[in-house]
């Protein structure tokens, strides 16, 4: 008897240890981001810092190639969340294989829809380039191999009836280092997609005189994709740029995968809106994020602890 008792309290024991290590078990948050000159990561940065207040919650930013990269970590389950431009998740979504995606990305889920990326071509006002055609024969960075910034490239200039072919030199390389080439005279333009006062354009126009690029409406048009919108750059938003540029707007997206539990992506969405002043302190650019665009026009479902909130707060039905 005594020895059945003393098992039975080991026995006890054991399972209250079990269940403790359960309820103790760390949360991860990996937030896949871009460059760190980008806008992504800073408002990556924003959030894991939010999140800190889950209990149990282990944040990690990653910088990353962006937009495609990020959706082919979080299908592997190597991210809870990533940032994307809407275009890339609607390849992923479909598997478009040129784009990097060599099947559907059927688990990919959406928290929300999020502020919007602006093309913003910038050349160096000594190479003379003030239009697209302008860029023919000159030397260009149009983003990493893939990323979702070198996409929106080929689809801006085929809408324009140009490809990199016409170019003098194309380079794929990410934010920072485009600027610094700018910088150097190795370079003419580049082409980054980003929210509005990116941190490396801010650097460039503080260096040296630009000229800023129009994508022009009927261009937007012809690209024929309801994710790329007509946008315009305000006169200001950089130092030496004094007039509204005319650009192409793209939305970007917060994403998770299916594997994240309702929980985590619920407080994950909640706490994001709950803290916008705090996230829009990390860049401008979430000062765009708002309650009433963050549902439309997503090319993939909700995740369902999203959902969750949305209802909650009258946002969907």
């Amino acid at each position: 008897m005594r020895l059945t008792k003393r098992l039975s309290l080991f026995a006890a024991a054991a399972a209250i240890t079990a269940s403790t290590a359960v309820l103790a078990a760390p949360t991860f948050i990996n937030i896949l981001t871009g460059g760190t000159s980008g806008v992504y990561y800073p408002i990556g940065v924003g959030l894991s810092q939010i999140y800190g207040q889950i209990d149990g919650a282990r944040t990690s930013v990653q910088a990353t190639k962006a937009s495609v990269e990020n959706l082919n970590l979080l299908q592997a389950g190597r991210g809870e969340l990533a940032f994307s431009l809407g275009d890339s998740v609607e390849d992923a979504w479909n598997g478009v294989e040129e784009v990097g995606f060599k099947a559907p990305l059927k688990k990919l889920r959406a928290i929300a829809g999020t502020y919007p990326n602006y093309i913003q071509i910038v050349a160096s006002k000594e190479s003379g380039i003030k239009t697209l055609a302008d860029l023919k024969g000159k030397r260009i960075s149009v983003g990493a191999p893939r990323s979702g910034t070198e996409l929106n490239a080929r689809a801006i200039f085929a809408a324009a009836g140009l490809s990199y072919d016409d170019m003098g030199r194309v380079e794929y390389l990410p934010y920072a280092e485009s600027v610094e080439l700018i910088k150097n005279r190795q370079l003419d333009a580049t082409l980054q997609s980003s929210g509005l006062g990116m941190a490396a354009i801010r650097d460039l126009a503080a260096t040296l005189p630009l000229n800023f690029v129009e994508v022009p409406a009927e261009v937007v048009a012809k690209i024929g994709r309801p994710s790329y919108q007509p946008g315009v750059i305000p006169a200001g938003t950089y130092e030496g740029q004094d007039s509204d540029v005319p650009t192409v707007a793209i939305t970007n997206i917060l994403v998770t995968h299916e594997g994240v539990s309702d929980e985590l992506a619920y407080q994950m969405t909640k706490l994001m809106f709950d803290n916008l002043p705090r996230l829009a302190n990390a860049h401008a650019a979430a000062k765009d994020i708002s309650l009433e665009t963050a549902t439309r026009n997503l090319p993939i479902p909700l995740h369902p602890g999203a959902e969750r909130f949305y209802k909650e707060v009258g946002v969907l039905q």
